[in-house]
């Protein structure tokens, strides 16, 4: 697709509506110069008119007639006019007209019209008026009716019309240029927070990612959220970035390690005969790598799949937290017996949640497995849950060894162990809790750690309920 120029578009618009602008400005102008023109010329005709009236005069001749005195001969030379008496007797009239027929003007018509005479266009008007012929000493006389017609070119009035809307047009035209110089320089100038805002994130890389918008960018009230957006989606980057950095190092390390071990166990095999218990012995350490190094990659697959999948993904499912920390119970109850931990469960009659159950089983095995290995011989595990507000609350509470105060804020970092000796007896690679941590998260939860060495640990996990009733919903549906 190709690129276009946010500022020549908005440009080109303001332009446009002032073009159109100025389009309906000139209408209007010829609509009112139109108007105001003929109404002005036709109080000029009346007016010349009336004063040609004025030039009729008595005759002073037997019959009583009356006559033009010559004063019409002040009259402009362009304009027409005849003029009649009672008889249709022409009185006077123009020298560039010849004579239009009386019929035409039948009737009193104030309103000019228009008459063609030569190669011109003219609007004229007649007039009908009253001369007294012989007043005498005792006034009276002898009514004398006249008529006149009186015309004026159109010409010059079509021509200021034009001339007016010619004004208008052309300085439309010159403020829609001014317009547009101005605009261009004002966006220019308005539009440079932005540009530096861009620059400014152009030099934002994987190897710097530091975005530090200036005062006149977070000053400026429509790109300040903007800013603030990029400022806090640079900083999750990063922090992603890191830990993905992190992972990967640690990945390479437990793996590494892991191999190193497998190797060793192999060379050792190698180095002299060895005798069929011998060699039974290390393919069995062999394998206990092998399995560790399987566990391994399954936790860093599982971890990437909770933490890549989006909450739109899931599908739609209810989980009863009861039932699910039942058959955990149940499945770790092997363990228990074997480590001589027992395990009491305090739970609700229903309390449902919207996770699948494959997840919550996850997350409640690995915090009751960790509890179990760490747990004295004798020493009970209470796990029970409760409805706190509108969280379903899971409580794993044992009386083990405990974490240090200072490992506990980065017991949910992956492949984190307080006591990497103790862990890796234990078969432990450090991502048990990432994983519970993330699922837990990725369901708007949390999971919180308290521990005291020697005392013992608390895992509280709070997931959102639907409620303790889901009606219609067999239990433990996923």
């Amino acid at each position: 697709m190709k690129p276009y120029s946010l500022k020549r578009r908005l440009i080109a618009s303001v332009l446009l509506i002032e073009l159109v602008s100025a389009i309906c400005v000139c209408v209007l102008a010829f609509g009112y110069e139109h108007h105001a023109r003929f109404r002005s010329f036709e109080i000029m005709l009346h007016g010349r008119a009336d004063s040609l009236l004025g030039a009729v005069q008595d005759a002073e001749d037997a019959h009583d007639n009356v006559m033009l005195d010559g004063t019409e001969a002040n009259l402009p030379k362009s304009d027409i006019y005849e003029v009649w008496d009672q008889n249709l007797r022409i009185l006077g009239k123009s020298p560039n007209w010849n004579g239009i027929d009386p019929s035409f003007f039948t009737g009193h018509n104030r309103k000019p019209q228009k008459i063609s005479a030569g190669n011109h266009l003219y609007g004229a008007i007649r007039i009908s008026g009253m001369r007294m012929v012989d007043p005498g000493d005792k006034g009276g006389g002898i009514p004398r009716t006249v008529q006149i017609v009186y015309g004026s070119p159109l010409e010059p009035v079509w021509d200021s019309i034009w001339e007016a809307v010619e004004f208008y047009a052309w300085s439309s035209i010159v403020l829609l240029f001014l317009t547009g110089a101005v605009m261009y320089w004002l966006l220019n100038r308005e539009l440079a927070p932005l540009r530096e805002l861009a620059e400014q994130a152009t030099r934002v890389s994987v190897a710097s990612w530091n975005f530090h918008p200036s005062v006149r960018v977070t000053r400026t009230t429509e790109l300040a959220p903007l800013a603030h957006a990029l400022q806090t989606l640079l900083l999750g980057l990063e922090r992603s970035f890191s830990k993905q950095r992190q992972f990967v190092g640690d990945a390479a390390h437990e793996l590494k390690t892991a191999l190193a071990v497998f190797k060793s166990s192999l060379q050792l095999l190698t180095m002299k005969p060895r005798t069929a218990a011998e060699y039974q012995a290390g393919l069995e350490r062999c394998q206990n790598d092998c399995e560790r190094m399987e566990q391994i990659v399954a936790g860093m697959l599982t971890l990437a799949r909770v933490e890549e999948e989006q909450p739109t993904d899931r599908e739609p499912s209810i989980t009863d937290v009861s039932i699910t920390l039942r058959n955990v119970a149940q499945q770790l109850d092997s363990l228990a017996q074997v480590r001589q931990v027992p395990v009491h469960l305090t739970l609700a009659d229903q309390l449902f949640v919207a996770m699948q159950t494959s997840q919550l089983e996850l997350v409640c095995s690995n915090i009751l497995a960790n509890a179990l290995q760490h747990s004295s011989p004798g020493k009970a595990i209470e796990v029970v849950n409760r409805l706190r507000e509108t969280y379903a609350e899971i409580e794993f509470t044992d009386h083990g060894e405990g974490i240090e105060t200072a490992s506990l804020p980065f017991i949910f970092d992956r492949f984190y162990r307080s006591d990497p000796s103790r862990s890796r007896q234990t078969g432990g690679a450090g991502l048990g809790l990432s994983i519970c941590h993330a699922i837990v998260t990725a369901h708007q939860g949390s999971i919180e750690i308290s521990s005291e060495v020697g005392k013992g640990t608390c895992v509280v996990i709070r997931i959102p309920a639907l409620g303790p009733n889901i009606p219609e919903t067999p239990p433990g549906l996923s």
